[in-house]
């Protein structure tokens, strides 16, 4: 068992080597601090120009040792972003507050409701609606590993602002108050039974609308955080979406990758866990899909996890996709990612109308 000595060494290490990353050029706008900022977190943004209607917005949060630029660049958000019209958000983690720029998942104060950097988060998605023209009612959110965990922590405080939520490499909501109970809970240890879970879910809110869906990724070789915190958080959100245990639908993915999905209490689907074969701690890219490329902590695993949640939210689908060459007063459409060639046209026909409805993935 490694000591907690040695694990912020590695860490620090990790930080050394993600330099080059966190030098990439930023692509993104700094938003102006909102009102109230408990949490003391900076922001980052990106919106379409000239957008038809209110735009949806995707809210980013990036793992330790990352920055906003350096995550934006490694997943490709932003490029998908401006590619189908939606707007992204990126809260950024300062050293004042965390010395290897971890989210405070472990904080009490900054995951409770109306308090420290999940306040400041929730503030900087008020002002991307008032001075964005976000709509409301599209708003989503992803996270890596520490930012997987406060994303979990942000979709149990404000279930009511967010459509779906997809954490990647993160933990339950609250099972952590201390530095060595994060480090217990990273590999495994400690991690409260499903009944508990999923009361620290329902008591985090007075929540009494739908719940947001909820998307689990997680690399079979994660030697940072164990994949039996994947496990808890399917387990934690299960209850509140009345979806049995056995009530599962598994399917294999190319590359050998697995997808388990399960149901709502109305047929919907409502929680995913994508099973990355053979990778590590961090994002799983595709550096074939143009949209991100492997770095420290983004792992090129023949799948790009950001393209996938983008597209099971159906914002890839929905968006007609700019020619940066004329501008945006000549809108093209755009080949739609998850609309592949087939054999027979009459399918592919049916099948694009049901995505453009929202019928089908």
């Amino acid at each position: 068992m490694r000591s907690i000595s040695d694990t912020i060494e590695r860490l620090a290490r990790a930080r050394a080597q993600t330099s080059g990353a966190a030098d990439q050029p930023n692509k993104l706008t700094r938003l102006t601090d909102p009102v109230r900022n408990p949490g003391q977190l900076t922001g980052w943004y990106q919106c379409p120009k000239d957008p038809a209607s209110a735009p949806a917005l995707v809210v980013v949060l990036h793992g330790c040792t990352q920055t906003a630029a350096a995550y934006d660049h490694g997943s490709g958000w932003s490029r998908l972003a401006e590619d189908y019209g939606f707007a992204v958000l990126f809260p950024e983690q300062t050293r004042q507050n965390n010395a290897n720029l971890c989210f405070n998942w472990f904080q009490t104060d900054d995951v409770t409701r109306d308090k420290g950097e999940v306040m400041s988060i929730r503030q900087m998605i008020s002002s991307m609606i008032d001075l964005h023209g976000i709509d409301p009612r599209r708003v989503y959110l992803t996270g890596l590993s520490a930012g997987g965990a406060m994303a979990n922590a942000l979709l149990a405080s404000y279930p009511e602002v967010f459509v779906g939520g997809a954490i990647i490499a993160g933990l339950p909501f609250g099972v952590a108050s201390t530095v060595p109970e994060a480090f217990d809970r990273m590999r495994g240890h400690g991690i409260p039974a499903s009944t508990t879970l999923d009361a620290r879910l329902r008591d985090a809110s007075a929540h009494q609308g739908p719940w947001p869906t909820v998307s689990v990724w997680h690399g079979t070789t994660d030697n940072t955080v164990s994949d039996a915190n994947a496990r808890a958080i399917i387990d934690q959100w299960r209850g509140v979406h009345g979806a049995d245990v056995g009530s599962s639908e598994a399917q294999l993915l190319d590359g050998g990758h697995a997808l388990e999905t399960w149901k709502d209490a109305s047929g919907k689907d409502a929680i995913e866990h994508y099973r990355i074969v053979g990778m590590g701690h961090g994002t799983p890219v595709d550096a074939s899909s143009g949209y991100g490329r492997p770095a420290a902590h983004m792992l090129d695993a023949g799948i790009s996890s950001t393209v996938h949640i983008a597209r099971n939210w159906g914002l890839t689908p929905s968006f007609e996709r700019r020619d940066a060459a004329t501008g945006p007063e000549t809108a093209r459409t755009a080949p739609k990612l998850n609309e592949l060639p087939k054999p027979d046209g009459i399918q592919e026909v049916i099948e694009s109308a049901l995505r453009a409805a929202g019928l089908m993935k």
